[in-house]
């Protein structure tokens, strides 16, 4: 099927729920991107800080995006000025960050802490635990250019389902759990970003509010000819 038959099809598929979809346009070309825009799509993902900026640059000011793999510290200023949501908040470092390069442009920039929640090897994402001390501390009292607006995790890359659907109920309750401490007076905390193209219908299930798909969208990859 086309682009636009794709999201067409996923925006039925969700007409019933409160669920954002967000396409995932990494390593998609414009022309990609425009079809899906032309069918009514207004929220994108990016992985790479370069990529995205140079997308931004090139597409409709009206888009929002939303920056949702690892991000450097070093890199935020690109994005500061124009950036809908940072989904991979992952320490206190990178929100003080984010925080001084909004506060430079005058802005208060929505961010979601990224919850490992994976039962395999991962760089990124901090565990319960950690999460609590960030929104404890002294430091992210300080913070008053930035939003948090809810969490956001991967589930493991497995053929069980069982499995994916245990790891979003737990993201789903600490989520719960976190807006009853620290946000019970902050209506804005009432995201959960999870769900990509294999497991997004378990993660909708599960109570996702914003699901990320690339492939079902956009097709697989193309691999490129030795």
């Amino acid at each position: 099927m086309s682009i636009a038959a794709n999201i067409s099809a996923i925006k039925d598929e969700l007409k019933n729920t409160s669920v954002k979809l967000i396409a995932v346009s990494k390593t998609k070309p414009i022309e990609s991107i425009t079809e899906a825009y032309e069918a009514g799509q207004r929220i994108f993902g990016e992985n790479m800080v370069q990529e995205l900026v140079e997308k931004a640059e090139k597409l409709p000011k009206d888009i929002e995006w939303h920056l949702i793999g690892h991000l450097q510290t070093n890199k935020v200023k690109y994005i500061a000025p124009f950036i809908t949501m940072i989904h991979s908040v992952d320490s206190i470092k990178l929100l003080q960050e984010i925080n001084k390069q909004a506060a430079k442009h005058n802005r208060i920039i929505d961010c979601l802490l990224q919850i490992y929640i994976a039962d395999e090897d991962t760089k990124y994402g901090m565990d319960f635990a950690e999460t609590v001390e960030l929104l404890r501390s002294d430091e992210f009292k300080e913070l008053k250019n930035i939003k948090v607006c809810g969490v956001m995790g991967i589930a493991t890359l497995t053929d069980n389902p069982r499995m994916i659907s245990d790891e979003f109920y737990e993201l789903k309750t600490f989520h719960a759990g976190l807006k009853d401490t620290f946000f019970r007076k902050d209506p804005h905390f009432d995201e959960i970003s999870m769900g990509m193209s294999g497991d997004y219908k378990i993660a909708v299930e599960q109570g996702s509010t914003m699901i990320r798909l690339g492939s079902t969208l956009f097709g697989t990859r193309k691999k490129l000819a030795n």
